[in-house]
């Protein structure tokens, strides 16, 4: 009952801001370009049918129509993007011609005209448009993060200790094969000692296709791979995105610790989104990091930026993601906000340190604009201290 109700208000939610965006939008339109009934009711029909792609698409996934959903849902994720940039310039750029025409604004001594509803319509659209262009070409050059951390904790014998964090990767429906073949091919070129995801590996009810399992497949990092699961996971259908996360060569941590190579100690967490979802959810992160040694460098997997504050100095470094530093520029400025750090380093105090990823894939529009993909490779390194160098 808790998860139906949790998905109805989701559901509820989002169409109430999808939907107003659109709203806005039309009524946008209308002052531009005065249509008439017959041009104003084709246009919500058009704005209804692609409001309905993404919940449409996500419906035919799980009868098994996974290319026509697949298609269904690019087209929604593609109207997405392209939706939310033009609403977002459009009440900036009426929020500047409401100014103007109230208070009378001046530059260089003459004042600005009124700005026509042609071109607070047209203004947004292209700025909208040639955002989307860029941001399609962003999404696709994945980075490579070189972070150096510093310890005292590494075992005689072990000099340096690779780990190598890939997150919020989204395999699905926008996010397949060509991209997958990239980020394994970048954590192969790193040689990692160790991988980790840091969740939302899976986005799709439907598993994974035969050529990303073997792809998967390749990437063998002496000591393993590592994962805890993400809200995306939970979203796709818990149960199958655990199955396919094993079937790819990942041990699931799940609110346990495991000692890697007798060299770092891996503690991991379950997404909160997966409490009611399933019996071995895990909520005790500070009793599991309370019974660690503190003499093993300890590796804290958790999906989302937030911190306990009950866990602090118990571990050395947490790894998360799910931010995907908000993706696409000005929603940076929300998880930005919303979470304690949204990308990068942050000192937490007490010895330990948090370090955000941007992600490697992306969720819904396939843009990111000034948040970059990142998979980031970490080198841990015998030395007097503990500190972090990007």
């Amino acid at each position: 009952m808790r998860s139906v109700a949790g998905w109805i208000l989701f559901l509820l939610t989002f169409l109430s801001i999808y939907g107003g965006m659109h709203v806005y939008i039309f009524f946008r339109a209308r002052a531009a370009f005065r249509f008439g009934l017959p041009l104003g009711l084709a246009l919500a029909l058009v704005m209804a049918v692609m409001i309905s792609t993404l919940i449409v698409g996500r419906m035919m996934e799980r009868t098994g129509l996974v290319p026509l959903a697949n298609l269904v849902q690019r087209a929604g994720h593609i109207w997405l993007g392209l939706v939310f940039l033009f609403f977002v310039w459009a009440v900036l750029v009426d929020v500047f011609s409401l100014l103007v025409r109230v208070q009378g604004l001046w530059l260089a001594g003459a004042p600005f005209g009124p700005v026509s509803a042609q071109a607070r319509f047209y203004l947004p659209l292209a700025i909208a448009l040639l955002m989307n262009v860029y941001g399609y070409f962003e999404a696709l050059n994945i980075r490579v993060e070189h972070q150096t951390v510093t310890t005292a904790k590494l075992p005689p014998g072990r000099d340096r200790l690779r780990l190598v964090q890939i997150s919020d990767v989204h395999l699905g429906a926008s996010v397949g094969e060509g991209r997958l073949r990239r980020i394994v091919d970048l954590v192969k070129q790193a040689r990692p000692d160790l991988l980790v995801s840091t969740g939302d590996l899976v986005d799709s009810s439907n598993g994974w296709s035969r050529g990303e399992a073997e792809m998967w497949l390749e990437l063998k990092p002496p000591l393993g791979k590592y994962a805890v699961t993400g809200n995306h996971e939970v979203y796709a259908g818990l149960e199958r995105a655990i199955e396919d996360t094993v079937q790819a060569g990942f041990r699931l941590l799940r609110g346990e610790a495991v000692t890697v190579g007798d060299a770092v100690t891996l503690a991991g967490v379950d997404d909160p989104a997966a409490q009611g979802y399933s019996e071995k959810a895990s909520d005790g992160e500070a009793e599991l990091l309370a019974g660690l040694s503190r003499e093993r460098y300890v590796v804290l997997l958790k999906h989302r930026p937030v911190i306990d504050p009950a866990s602090v100095g118990r571990f050395d470094l947490q790894l998360s993601g799910h931010a995907h530093k908000g993706q696409i520029w000005p929603f940076t400025y929300v998880t930005r906000w919303y979470y304690i750090k949204d990308a990068g380093w942050l000192d937490l105090g007490k010895n330990s340190r948090l370090y955000v990823s941007r992600g490697a894939g992306f969720w819904g529009p396939p843009i990111r604009v000034l948040a970059p993909p990142e998979i980031t490779v970490f080198d841990l390194v015998r030395g007097p201290g503990a500190k972090e160098e990007g």
